[in-house]
């Protein structure tokens, strides 16, 4: 879409924002339009009988296992890991790949590292929908944080500022693409302040959305992980692209490397590209009722739907003492090595590009999309 160009990455020449479509259908396809909307209405409906009984049982029975954490602990980890993966059961989602991956290749096979992420430590992936998210939940049961940031940034930023990063949009080509590329202003990069644990439901609910998320008190990262009892995840892009390519990481760690107080995991999920059976797993554009029609249009598909998760091995992770930053730091962001590593490991072992839009980006993304469809 043209219309949107300005949104194309200079770098790469990848739209991160813009939906993945189908495509077009053929005779079949067609034919079998009934039958899909038949399916999507029963497995929307069980879904939500889960969501019920998920908030009866973790949200509700569960409280009276609050004076004993351990037990509170492992009791909603066993419930929220059935919930969650029934779900994801219902959706079509039958098998999920997971790959144990190392970054070295040519020096001999090596073992299996398996992941062990305790209270405290930091699972990093990228964020493209919230199938990801009801999977770390079935896995790890971890405590979600999404951020915060000192004011709600505006969609249109003025050209003037300092602090940009890159200027969005094309900077080669004729036509409309140079004119969406000039009628933007550059980039201008939000700090990230600190961060709020939000639950299951409001990881899931502010998927495709972009900061700011919700408003009250926040805390720094490492107050937040010194005092928790479960892994903690972030998203350091702060907001879904359509995974076609890994969106800027914001400055959210603010650390060296090796980190040394705790482990870091580092993990990247990639989704096969929709086909006319096959909705794209991919949420980008929220909606009122977020996440609920994505939900009901993936449960449309009536072909099974593919996920595949790659885990770094945890030698080969920035918080290991063997961490080599000079194999992976571009030296791009001294702000935050952390988040520099973390990007690149990831668009490694996920073989994917690096753009220079972020979050702040999306934000005008979606205030550019939401008017065009007003029209």
């Amino acid at each position: 879409m043209e219309k949107f160009s300005a949104f194309r990455d200079p770098g790469t020449g990848v739209q991160p924002f813009l939906p993945l479509v189908p495509p077009p259908l053929d005779l079949l396809a067609k034919f079998s339009v009934p039958l899909a909307l038949l399916v999507g209405v029963v497995r929307t409906a069980l879904v939500l009988l889960l969501l019920a009984v998920h908030l009866i049982l973790v949200g509700g029975l569960c409280v009276i296992f609050i004076p004993v954490p351990p037990v509170h602990r492992l009791v909603t980890h066993v419930l929220t890991a059935i919930t969650a993966r029934l779900a994801l059961l219902t959706l079509g989602i039958f098998w999920i790949s997971i790959d144990n991956v190392t970054r070295k290749r040519g020096r001999g096979a090596k073992d299996i590292e398996t992941w062990n992420p305790r209270a405290g430590d930091l699972i990093v992936s990228n964020w493209v929908s919230w199938i990801e998210i009801l999977w770390l939940a079935f896995r790890f049961n971890p405590i979600f944080v999404l951020p915060a940031t000192e004011t709600a940034p505006s969609p249109a930023v003025p050209a003037t500022s300092k602090a940009i990063s890159h200027t969005p949009g094309r900077r080669t080509g004729t036509g409309s693409a140079n004119i969406g590329a000039a009628s933007r202003a550059p980039t201008v990069r939000i700090p990230i302040v600190g961060f709020r644990q939000v639950s299951l439901l409001s990881a899931l609910q502010f998927t495709g959305r972009a900061p700011p998320f919700g408003s009250g008190s926040y805390q720094s990262l490492e107050e937040i992980r010194r005092h928790a009892g479960r892994p903690v995840v972030i998203f350091p892009e702060c907001t879904t692209s359509n995974g076609r390519a890994l969106l800027h990481f914001a400055d959210v760690f603010k650390e060296k490397v090796p980190v040394r107080a705790y482990n870091v995991f580092v993990m990247c999920v990639r989704y096969d590209p929709p086909t006319r059976f096959a909705a794209t797993l991919a949420h980008t554009i929220p909606t009122s009722l977020n996440p609920l029609s994505h939900v009901f249009s993936v449960a449309t598909s009536l072909a099974p739907q593919a996920v595949s998760i790659r885990l770094l091995a945890p030698s080969e992770s920035p918080s290991s003492q063997l961490f080599l930053a000079s194999e992976v730091l571009t030296g791009s962001n001294q702000a935050d090595p952390l988040a520099d590593a973390c990007a690149a490991l990831i668009a490694q072992i996920g073989k994917t590009k690096r753009t220079g839009m972020g979050w702040e980006d999306k934000l005008s993304f979606l205030d550019l999309f939401h008017t065009k469809k007003k029209r």
